[in-house]
């Protein structure tokens, strides 16, 4: 007997509230929990007060790990370079990602 793993498919998802913020999330249902976003079905939910929301991007995973780690990687990045990955501007993700305050290594002198 061949036993057959099934892949369960994930989606990385980011959505754009009413007031202009992003939302990122990960499921393995993805219109569904658009609906559930979308009809404020948790009251606790960052979105709830913030609907009607708009689906601006997602990625399918064939692995739920690597779907969750994608999903902390978004959260971290700046809103900048979170509308270059809904752009598609993917060559720009690197350049945004470099960090440009006073107080960067970039920005030593060494004097």
């Amino acid at each position: 007997m061949t036993l057959q793993l099934q892949m369960k498919r994930m989606f990385v998802y980011i959505l754009k509230c009413y007031d202009g913020s992003y939302y990122t999330g990960v499921t393995n249902d993805l219109e569904s929990r658009f609906n559930e976003h979308q009809h404020g079905a948790t009251p606790g939910c960052y979105t709830f007060k913030r609907r009607p929301v708009k689906l601006v991007f997602y990625e399918e995973f064939q692995n739920a790990t690597m779907a969750i780690e994608f999903e902390t990687r978004i959260k971290k990045w700046t809103r900048r370079k979170k509308e270059a990955l809904i752009k598609g501007q993917w060559d720009k993700l690197k350049e945004y990602a470099k960090c440009i305050n006073e107080s960067s290594h970039l920005n030593y002198s060494g004097k």
